[in-house]
């Protein structure tokens, strides 16, 4: 077991910001085409966190031609570059999934203030 864990070790990322569950982030992907990769950006509201360690998943939804869009991502993948923070959510839950059920502005999180 040992083995295990120091191998998960090695690819546990440390360069990742400390988002929360509310946060409206953008998800720098590197996207493979033909033999070029480019950066793709996914920008949505984190919904949900789970799992621990190298298994760890978060969920960004966004809403795409009124159409909801929700992506699953490992934390530490490697094919995650970058994650921005560009806005601090106030909730009161550990999962947001009411949000799915939510359309216009009644789907917003409202932002966290810095002194709070």
């Amino acid at each position: 077991m040992d083995i295990i864990k120091s191998i998960e070790q090695e690819q546990l990322k440390t360069n990742l910001p400390d988002f929360k569950i509310g946060d409206y982030v953008k998800v720098h992907l590197k996207v493979k085409e033909g033999n070029r990769e480019r950066l793709q950006a996914f920008e949505g509201t984190v919904i949900g966190k789970k799992g621990q360690g190298l298994k760890e998943t978060f969920t960004v939804r966004r809403i795409s031609y009124g159409v909801g869009v929700e992506r699953i991502l490992p934390v530490h993948s490697p094919k995650i570059d970058h994650i921005d923070i560009i806005r601090r959510g106030k909730v009161r839950r550990a999962k947001l999934y009411y949000l799915r059920d939510r359309v216009g502005k009644a789907a917003k999180v409202k932002v966290k203030l810095d002194n709070q």
